[in-house]
């Protein structure tokens, strides 16, 4: 048997501040029932202060305690983010200082909504290869800090927080079984920040512009995301020869309600078997599929041996699935 990565403990962290529908109709022109008709959403949380880091401290240590695991134990830190607190240093080692991981070393992954995904696949490799006995990865943004709230097409969908779990090797029929990751650069003009790097640095004409906040085409991203996602999930069922009823649960990107059915509709699983928390928190980008894992596992809804699959979209474009087999009692 070949030398796995398995999910050995899982975190997560969201800001306490509850934000609901009602609280954008005070300046902007919409309302509840346009917002949870169009997206699923009925509330968020937005952090009144800090900086990414500080959704993703309480998230990884959460998950470090759980597993009883001193921070002095990590070895490697992976965190998925689109909203660093600096461009350097990474969040990663502003993580590894905070929770005093002191012989972890550590970088930032930028996949947008897929960089979670793309981060645990990332993780997975360097435990499957021996390279190290344990990897943390965590999905963490703070995007109501890039968010435009005068805005209605975009700042009603993002939230804020984080997720965290633990990989370890394993050489049991367990863990990360498999993923399919994708990138289309094509995609760039429907989704982006056009301001605050190379192409466009800081000045006061790109604040003027308002270059710093997230644009999205939400009719173009919608559309993509709706084939993008059932498309691949479908794919790496049928690569494996998954059918239906053998999937547990769908862990999906929480973007969207109407996009979160039709990969399920793809897959053949009722609304039963598929992970939403976008009505509580909205789209909290690389934190929603750990925030899930972290849900579902606390509140008892995981057992060993569940079969998940694990489905995203993001910017970019990005794309992709993942199988996992649970392993945590």
């Amino acid at each position: 048997m070949s030398r796995r990565a398995a999910i050995t403990s899982v975190g997560h962290y969201v800001p306490p501040d509850v934000y609901d529908n009602h609280y954008f109709e005070e300046f902007l022109d919409t309302n509840d029932q346009w917002i949870r008709e169009r997206t699923g959403i009925i509330e968020r949380r937005f952090a009144k202060e800090g900086a990414t880091s500080d959704l993703a401290v309480p998230a990884a240590l959460a998950c470090l305690e759980r597993r009883g695991m001193d921070p002095s134990e990590v070895e490697c830190i992976i965190v998925a983010t689109v909203t660093p607190d600096m461009f350097f240093p990474s969040t990663a080692c502003v993580l590894q200082r905070k929770i005093g991981a002191s012989k972890a070393w550590g970088f930032d992954l930028s996949g947008a909504c897929s960089a979670f995904l793309f981060a645990l696949s990332t993780g997975a490799q360097f435990i499957e290869t021996g390279a190290y006995k344990n990897v943390l990865v965590v999905g963490a943004d703070k995007m109501s800090s890039i968010i435009d709230f005068t805005d209605r097409n975009t700042c009603i969908l993002f939230g804020d927080g984080a997720g965290a779990v633990l990989l370890e090797p394993t050489d049991k029929e367990e863990g990360l079984l498999d993923f399919e990751l994708h990138t289309d650069g094509s995609g760039e003009d429907a989704l982006h920040m056009r301001g605050g790097g190379s192409l466009n640095p800081p000045t006061a004409e790109t604040v003027e512009n308002r270059m710093h906040y997230v644009f999205q085409d939400g009719r173009a991203v919608f559309k993509e995301a709706v084939m993008g996602m059932a498309d691949v999930a479908e794919s790496i069922m049928k690569k494996n020869n998954l059918e239906s009823e053998d999937i547990r649960w769908l862990v999906p990107h929480q973007a969207n309600l109407r996009i979160i059915s039709a990969t399920a509709n793809r897959m053949g699983l009722d609304m039963d078997r598929v992970m939403i928390n976008i009505d509580r928190y909205g789209n909290t980008t690389a934190g929603t599929l750990p925030i899930c894992l972290s849900e579902w596992y606390e509140e008892g809804r995981l057992d060993p041996g569940d079969n998940l699959v694990l489905a995203t979209f993001g910017a970019g474009f990005t794309w992709g699935a993942g199988w996992l087999r649970w392993s945590m009692k």
